[in-house]
């Protein structure tokens, strides 16, 4: 998939330094809502492991790990997941993170938009939902310009990397209404 100068594909293996860059450049960031990711790839070996597992949930059918990568330079500048993929239902949720140098620049809105329609489209997905915190500006204003309507909040609902359990707004997305 691609948008304006940049790239979506599948993370891979070979991504490995570029990937744990991403993360490490941003760590501090991203570690009390990716607290699971930052805790996971806390050395390239780590990440290794980690890019083995998301590889296998891919072939799966069980996690789908974007990348999106600037062509300018080739660099990995975010993620995006489409992860706890229920098929029951059929529907998934989106977590995403892009590098401090590109945000603010309607990348990952517009990279989440082509995400959405792999969800609906090819995976035929009938929600696609984002958890977020209130504090989380950016995430919010992500789901709303991508049409998702805010569910409510779910208190409780989720433990940072410094243990504190916090609140989570749910923003959904249903395929009729796309």
């Amino acid at each position: 998939m691609q948008f304006d100068n940049y790239t979506i594909r599948y993370v891979s293996i070979d991504d490995l330094h570029d990937y744990f860059n991403l993360i490490d450049n941003n760590r501090l960031r991203l570690e009390d809502f990716f607290a699971g990711t930052v805790a996971i790839t806390k050395t390239i070996d780590d990440t290794k492991i980690h890019l083995e597992d998301v590889t296998t949930k891919l072939a799966q059918r069980k996690y789908f790990p974007f990348v999106v990568v600037d062509n300018t330079t080739g660099m990995i500048i975010a993620s995006i997941q489409v992860k706890s993929v229920d098929w029951s239902i059929p529907k998934a949720e989106l977590g995403y993170y892009i590098d401090v140098h590109y945000e603010g620049k309607g990348i990952i809105r517009k990279a989440t938009a082509l995400i959405i329609d792999f969800c609906l489209n090819e995976l035929k997905m009938e929600k696609v939902y984002i958890r977020t915190h209130e504090s989380n500006i950016p995430s919010i204003k992500v789901a709303e310009k991508n049409g998702f309507e805010y569910e409510g909040t779910i208190r409780k609902d989720y433990k940072t990397t410094s243990g504190k359990v916090v609140d989570i707004m749910y923003f959904g997305l249903l395929r009729e209404n796309k």
